[in-house]
Formats: C-alpha cells, sequence, structure tokens
C-alpha cells in the first residue's frame, strides 16, 4: 500500500467519524439520578430522637440547599440529587453506625435531617 492510499484511507475514516450523527444527548432530568449513584442521600450523624439519619422531603423542583457552618466563610449551597424512596439507611454498603449530634455542633449536617427531593 502507498503511502498515498494510507493517507486516503485514515483521511476517508476521520471524515466518516466527524460526519457521523452525534449520540442523542441525555436528558437533564437524568444528572441528578447519575451523580445520585456515586454517594449517599445522608450524612453519618443520625437524628437525636430517631437515632437514625431523617429525610426532610421537599418538592421535585428543588435543585439546591444552603448549609450553614459556624466560623469563617462556612456556609455553602449544594446540589440536592437524590429523590425519596423507602430505603432504610442503615442497610446496604453507605449505612449505619451512625454519629450522634455533638454536644456543640459546628455545622448544620450535623443534625442528622438532610433534604431529599421528593417523588411526586
Amino acid at each position: 500500500m502507498t503511502t498515498l492510499s494510507k493517507l486516503t484511507l485514515v483521511f476517508g475514516l476521520a471524515l466518516a467519524a466527524w460526519a457521523a450523527p452525534p449520540a442523542q444527548a441525555e436528558a437533564p432530568y437524568m444528572w441528578p439520578l447519575r451523580r445520585a449513584e456515586n454517594y449517599n442521600w445522608n450524612a453519618p450523624y443520625a437524628h437525636v430522637q430517631y437515632g437514625q439519619p431523617v429525610a426532610l422531603v421537599v418538592p421535585p423542583v428543588v435543585q439546591t440547599q444552603t448549609n450553614w457552618g459556624w466560623g469563617v466563610g462556612s456556609s455553602r449551597i449544594s446540589r440536592i440529587d437524590h429523590q425519596f424512596g423507602r430505603d432504610y439507611p442503615g442497610i446496604g454498603p453507605h449505612g449505619g453506625p451512625f454519629r450522634n449530634t455533638p454536644a456543640w455542633p459546628q455545622d448544620t449536617n450535623q443534625f442528622g435531617v438532610y433534604y431529599v427531593r421528593g417523588p411526586w
């Protein structure tokens, strides 16, 4: 095979790959589901009265939450990716044991109540 024919073959394959139709784009409502597969909906703290994390169900259109901490620059905005389900948080790879709320909490995540989007 000559150099010219090799170059033509490579150029033809590159052109065919470039002209191929793009893959179907994923729907925006699937992005939170993909992110939620990689981490748990709760932090390692339990609610004082229940002894396990509590899901605070918010409307499904809510996208972000504000977490507050004590100290300089400790407030942050984070996504709410998880959808409400009836899974018990103590079973599975991400389950208990959970820590109790500290005597002097330093962050709102240490109270054991976590936002989860509603299923409706």
